[in-house]
């Protein structure tokens, strides 16, 4: 095939703005209930809204949730485990509301928690039904009205009705934080997580089962610098649960009056940092071997640990795994995605000794040729601690990859340096349209895993502690001169992006005056840290305790690591979008600086999306942000869109 040249960016490719949305779904979470496979779908072009789908055994898949509901829950502003599944009856939280549903085939929802009484409500989520199935147990989190914001709001575990409508008994209350509500195999005994500020998910966990006769509590495992996740009962009344007490997220079994017992031991990460409720890494099958998913090297995986103790790696093509499920008594549902396809629902079979894969719900058809898809590389690359000592950092690059195009003899592309939210996120080596939309255009992309992120063990994760602002921002211009100095990138149009915590690192990296970058684009990223120490929802509140220190004692550090207090070190040109209802990261914080670059005259374009929230889920709207990105750096860095899209400009305010 003949390759034509045109310069990097300007390459026409299929992976359109338009093309990211349409039919796009946003997979996550699965259900096994019978022969009946359940799962999630977020939809952009249904508002964002998130659909519930059933699989029958027959293959007859079928949509459950009336027009005007979307199963997502508020909890931790974050959601996750919105919706639970037995006997074909569905029980969620509806956006809307944030009420408790029962839907039962053919039926219609209906409301079991009250109507709230407070303009923000209940939210409910993560959760569990009695062995019986009369009685379920959730998460509940309280917004009393007239409260002092994120101090007066009450995270409980409540236990109610599960077939009609009643106010909830509350069982737990006092932890800042619950999680993981698992009642024993004969309904006796309630598992739960636990934690509080200023300690995250990540941080410092209890696990501990109650007695629901006596309300004795015992403290399985955890405490300071453990973090315990994703408890579950077996048959014998024992309980499986992850945790980091050897430096990484592994399994662990308990029984009571046993000590603790490893189940599973790897230098490799199979727990997920709970920003969202309800993970699901690994499941049990009939003969007590365990189906896991694990992170290593940048790249997740499947293992099997066989009954007589063993543990393998299995020969599968998934590099993400977001759930693993029993299906079967050999075998098991997932979520998975591989580096050239989208995540989708497989199941798979172990009776015949060689995994057997069924797709249950592909991924879409991605449209480009094998030649054209830009599979990431896990790369390792020097970097410095905040001290200044050597250390190796970790990040997946995308070269560019089109077929068809190629870029003018001599010149490299432009390099776009992507910072993952979290912090302790991760880079995801998936398919994913919004990589693949900057990679078949002609841009290189670096998908940081910096120096907190997940994958990688909890000493790395340990080093951002004290440090945010510091090694995220070394390890991003680290991963950039690396590749400018092996010839992969062009120097001179090295460009940084990121959404939320990402956001503040592409600022942070902007306010220095050595900043080798020459264009930024945050996505409801922090411009003040001071300002969102003090107003900030719940689960954040104390996040900074441990990133940067305690507020107001360290406010000195709060402010030398705030971009907005260096805008007199801005240089290069910035984009800013902003959801206008983010209650994460809220609009003020893109506003001001935004209002300071516009005061130097720093070039810079500003976009806010109404009614969106900490991330965007309208399809327009995610059109818009990609495409306008686009044509800010078409500005910046002097290439023409291709003009069959029909790209609105963006305007640049001040780009001479």
């Amino acid at each position: 095939m003949t390759i034509t040249e045109l310069p990097f960016g300007s390459w026409p490719t299929p992976i359109t703005s338009e093309f990211v949305v349409s039919a796009a779904v946003r997979l996550w979470d699965v259900r096994v209930d019978g022969a009946d496979v359940y799962w999630s779908e977020g939809r952009p072009t249904e508002g964002g809204r998130t659909q519930i789908v059933r699989r029958a055994a027959d293959g007859t898949v079928t949509d459950l949730l009336p027009e005007g509901m979307d199963a997502r829950t508020a909890v931790h502003e974050y959601g996750g485990a919105a919706w639970w599944v037995r006997d074909g009856v569905l029980w969620f939280a509806n956006w809307a509301d944030q009420r408790l549903y029962r839907l039962e085939p053919g039926g219609a929802a209906v409301p079991l928690t009250p109507v709230p009484e407070t303009p923000r409500g209940d939210r409910y989520g993560d959760g569990d039904l009695d062995p019986a199935g009369a009685t379920l147990v959730a998460v509940r989190e309280r917004h009393p009205d007239g409260g002092r914001g994120a101090v007066d709001v009450r995270n409980e575990i409540v236990r109610l009705p599960a077939d009609h409508s009643s106010r909830p008994e509350v069982l737990v209350s006092g932890p800042d934080f619950v999680a993981a509500p698992r009642l024993s195999p004969d309904g006796s005994a309630l598992a739960l997580v636990s934690w509080d500020h200023p300690s995250m998910p990540w941080d410092d966990t209890v696990l501990r089962v109650r007695d629901l006769a006596t309300g004795a509590d015992t403290v399985v495992a955890g405490g300071p610098g453990e973090s315990v996740l994703e408890p579950r009962w077996q048959a014998d009344g024992s309980l499986l649960f992850l945790s980091d007490r050897g430096g990484w997220w592994n399994l662990y079994r308990w029984a009571p009056g046993a000590a603790v017992t490893p189940v599973i031991e790897l230098d490799a990460e199979i727990g997920m940092p709970a920003w969202q409720l309800g993970s699901a890494r690994y499941t049990v099958l009939a003969d007590g071997g365990i189906v896991f998913a694990r992170w290593r090297d940048g790249y997740d995986g499947l293992g099997l640990r066989r009954a007589d103790g063993s543990v393998l790696d299995l020969d599968l093509p998934f590099s993400v795994i977001t759930a693993v499920e029993r299906a079967a008594a050999d075998a098991v549902v997932v979520v998975a995605a591989t580096p050239t396809t989208e995540l989708g629902i497989y199941r798979i079979e172990f009776g015949s000794g060689t995994p057997r894969v069924e797709t249950l719900r592909a991924p879409r058809k991605i449209g480009l040729d094998a030649a054209s898809v830009s599979v990431p590389e896990p790369i390792a690359f020097p970097s410095v601690d905040r001290t200044g000592a050597p250390r190796t950092a970790h990040a997946l690059f995308y070269p560019p990859a089109n077929s068809r195009y190629g870029g003018p003899a001599g010149e490299l592309p432009p390099l776009l340096v992507v910072m993952h939210g979290g912090p302790t996120s991760h880079a995801l080596p998936a398919l994913t349209p919004q990589t693949q939309y900057w990679t078949s255009r002609g841009f290189a992309v670096v998908d940081v895993n910096y120096a907190g992120s997940t994958g990688y063990g909890r000493a790395y994760r340990a080093l951002l502690e004290g440090a945010w602002g510091v090694v995220d921002v070394a390890d991003c211009v680290a991963a950039a001169r690396w590749l400018s100095e092996r010839g992969r990138v062009d120097p001179g149009r090295l460009a940084i992006r990121g959404g939320s915590a990402g956001g503040y690192t592409t600022l942070a990296a902007l306010a220095r005056a050595d900043t080798p970058f020459a264009a930024g684009a945050d996505h409801f990223g922090i411009a003040d840290l001071e300002a969102l120490a003090v107003d900030t929802h719940k689960f954040e509140s104390r996040y900074l305790d441990r990133l940067i220190g305690e507020y107001p004692a360290e406010r000195d550090v709060y402010r030398e690591r705030s971009p907005i207090h260096h805008v007199d070190r801005f240089r290069k040109p910035l984009i800013v979008l902003q959801g206008s209802a983010d209650p994460v990261v809220p609009p003020n914080q893109s506003q001001m600086i935004v209002d300071a670059l516009r005061a130097r005259r720093i070039p810079v374009a500003y976009l806010v999306f109404e009614g969106e929230q900490h991330g965007f889920r309208r399809a327009e709207n995610i059109r818009r942000a990609l495409d306008a990105e686009l044509s800010f750096y078409g500005q910046v860095f002097g290439f023409d869109l291709p003009a069959a899209e029909g790209i609105e400009p963006v305007t640049v305010e001040h780009l001479a």
